[in-house]
């Protein structure tokens, strides 16, 4: 969901030097136009694979939400849900300055709604969920805690 803090998280999950995937952009994912003529924002299946397959000796932490994600379930460990309340998310959209995103009201009913109908099924999906209105470090060590690999 946008305003979790994926970004953030991934940004001091780099600096502790665990590899890091955003799929927010045109090298991981693409536009699909669906049979209604909406458009679906989705992952690449070709270089997702081939990241997600490729062996590494440092633990892979990707971030993104798509459509067709389920189908790469089977590569992770862990499927984590990070969750903040309504408010607390479209705070962190109306104040940040990397992403416009959420900066118009029709982007934060969005979110709301995204929240609403969207949230539950990957909250069903997921094997953890971390609620981050909590410190962003806290966030990153219970992220990190979950695999063996480099901390500070």
């Amino acid at each position: 969901m946008s305003g979790t803090g994926k970004s953030s998280a991934l940004r001091l999950l780099a600096e502790r030097g665990f590899a890091t995937v955003d799929t927010d952009t045109d090298e991981w994912s693409r536009w699909e136009t669906l049979p209604d003529g909406t458009l679906d924002w989705v992952w690449r299946e070709g270089v997702m694979r081939d990241l997600l397959s490729t062996p590494r000796t440092t633990p892979l932490f990707v971030a993104g939400c798509k459509t067709n994600q389920g189908s790469f379930y089977p590569f992770f460990d862990h499927i984590v849900l990070l969750s903040a309340p309504l408010e607390v998310l479209l705070e962190r959209v109306a104040t940040r300055a990397n992403n416009p995103y959420g900066n118009r009201r029709e982007e934060r009913q969005q979110i709301a709604e995204y929240v609403a109908t969207i949230e539950p099924r990957l909250r069903a999906s997921a094997t953890i969920e971390i609620e981050t209105s909590v410190p962003l470090l806290d966030v990153v060590d219970q992220l990190a805690a979950l695999v063996q690999g480099p901390s500070s």
